[in-house]
């Protein structure tokens, strides 16, 4: 099917917990401690993940507010490195939020806005921590690929869960449509690809919906839109410093007709 039938397709679905396994103990969710809870204002939360000692990859519309549609101020964002039951393996506040240049919070909720529906997030201080190591990011998969989502959700807020059987089902205009399970708090959620010898993220959950009456959840491809994102932070970073960049390695309610932001 495609993305231009399928947006006309795109509902409001509930929440699943089918095939979710929960990392709420130290034994089973070390691995994972890059992947944490991005507190909003302390009025809402996305997932995100470290991909630098001192960069956070999440969604773009995790940094609006959803009411005002106005940034949200980076003073009010803090990454909770591996949050469980309470703790994190490390706080860190935001120095800076960067959602993609062609992203729009107020436009037309479609494939063209899941497309660029990625930021980053520099941290006020690196994570250099033995057990919490930055991941790599890797090539969008191909359409049948399985990959899997370590995800915080409003009804499992308090420690993160891992789906790790779920399915490209295509690839269209940037935009990955998968039958990973996603609800409100997995905006910003990485996707992994195991095919590796480690785990690498091949895109960012923005969005869930439904077609053909199936739950589906759609992520942006990370090849084009992250290296754009990755290369206008080192050039501002360049001209604000006079150095070249050198690096050691929400939950929303908002919903829309066509997309629902998880």
């Amino acid at each position: 099917m495609g993305i231009a039938t399928c947006v006309l397709m795109f509902l409001p679905v509930a929440s699943q917990a089918d095939g979710l396994f929960s990392l709420n103990s130290t034994l089973y969710g070390r691995e994972w401690d890059a992947v944490g809870r991005l507190e909003i204002a302390g009025e809402a939360f996305c997932t995100g993940a470290l991909i630098a000692p001192d960069l956070v990859l999440t969604a773009a519309h995790c940094v609006f507010d959803p009411e005002t549609g106005e940034r949200v101020a980076t003073d009010e964002i803090q990454f909770l490195a591996g949050w469980r039951n309470g703790r994190a393996a490390a706080y860190r506040r935001v120095r800076r939020a960067e959602p993609h240049p062609e992203y729009d919070f107020r436009a037309a909720s479609d494939a063209g806005r899941v497309r660029v529906d990625i930021a980053l997030l520099e941290l006020q201080h690196p994570i250099r921590n033995g057990t919490i190591q930055p991941f790599e990011t890797g090539s969008r998969p191909d359409t049948g690929a399985e990959v899997g989502v370590v995800s915080y959700a409003h009804d499992r807020a308090d420690a993160p869960s891992l789906q790790d059987l779920c399915d490209v089902i295509s690839r269209q205009q940037g935009v990955l449509v998968m039958s990973c399970t996603v609800d409100f708090g997995s905006s910003g959620s990485p996707v992994f690809s195991f095919d590796g010898d480690a785990p690498q993220i091949v895109s960012v959950v923005s969005a869930k919906a439904e077609a053909d009456g199936e739950a589906v959840s759609l992520g942006t491809s990370l090849a084009g839109p992250l290296s754009e994102l990755r290369a206008l932070i080192e050039m501002d970073t360049r001209q604000l410093t006079g150095t070249s960049l050198q690096r050691p390695g929400v939950r929303n309610d908002a919903t829309g007709a066509k997309f629902v932001r998880p």
